[in-house]
């Protein structure tokens, strides 16, 4: 169950900008709103980009929301994930995130998209070397 929510955690983290605890006890407003604030200051997005990326960002924290929500109430429960269950969430996890590309794609320009990628892309490999160095202590 530990590496079921590790590895959903991880994915959800690179979807949206690194967030810190105090993120994580926000409403999905709060972090929606931030998330587009930092996103404006990175891609120098206009008005109408603003809009619609915050519209993105805040259906994907209250679908974060939710997900954290079930996890947390199955951990207390004791409940252990089958390997068809844990399955799904990994491909459900890939599906939003394949979604949320492709609205990104509709909102931002061919530079600006290139840029936000390559931000993504830097954030995965952070998240995938702090994951390398925690697996290493616990060995």
């Amino acid at each position: 169950m530990k590496k079921l929510i590790l590895v959903i955690a991880l994915t959800l983290s690179s979807l949206t900008f690194a967030q810190n605890k105090k993120t994580q006890e926000m409403t999905p407003e709060q972090q929606a709103e931030l998330q587009t604030k930092k996103m404006t200051l990175d891609l120098d997005l206009n008005s109408n980009q603003q809009k619609e990326v915050k519209t993105i960002f805040l259906e994907q924290a209250k679908k974060k929301q939710a997900l954290r929500a079930e996890m947390k109430a199955k951990k207390e429960s004791g409940e252990k994930a089958s390997s068809d269950e844990r399955y799904k969430k990994e491909i459900e996890v890939l599906d939003n995130q394949i979604e949320m590309k492709a609205k990104m794609k509709k909102v931002l320009s061919p530079e600006q998209m290139k840029k936000w990628e390559t931000k993504q892309d830097e954030r995965r490999e952070k998240i995938a070397k702090s994951k390398r160095k925690v697996l290493n202590k616990q060995e």
